[in-house]
């Protein structure tokens, strides 16, 4: 049994419309700025809102989709309330999307030659 197979990767997989809800879930430009922002670091919805340049409102909106998705889950710490991925699946599959993106401009993209991480957001 290969790993394909294991892990349910083939076409008559039962996850197959789960996985079309997620990538409709990073469907978002401002979703796939939060989960870069989130890579590597736990996060206010006020922090998170000033580094994707949205309102903490809307990013809090974007925050309770991702978090019902179970893509981003929550701390406590006080009346503060901080975010981070649940897990690394949605970090890599927006890192192959930003990775893919750039594919389609150049034919040697600057992740084939260690250049940059897919973040177009920088946090501080």
């Amino acid at each position: 049994m290969n790993a394909d197979t294991k892990c349910s990767l083939s076409t008559a997989s039962e996850y197959v419309e789960l996985a079309v809800e997620v990538f409709s879930m990073l469907a978002d430009a401002t979703r796939v700025r939060i989960i870069l922002a989130l890579r590597d670091q736990e996060l206010s919805v006020n922090h998170l809102a000033h580094l994707v340049d949205k309102s903490a409102p809307a990013v809090s909106q974007h925050l309770a989709k991702l978090r019902l998705a179970r893509i981003v889950s929550t701390r406590h710490e006080g009346t503060k309330v901080f975010y981070s991925l649940t897990n690394e699946h949605a970090r890599q599959l927006v890192a192959d999307a930003i990775f893919q993106a750039q594919h389609t401009l150049s034919n040697d993209p600057a992740h084939h030659r260690g250049e940059e991480h897919p973040s177009p957001v920088k946090v501080r």
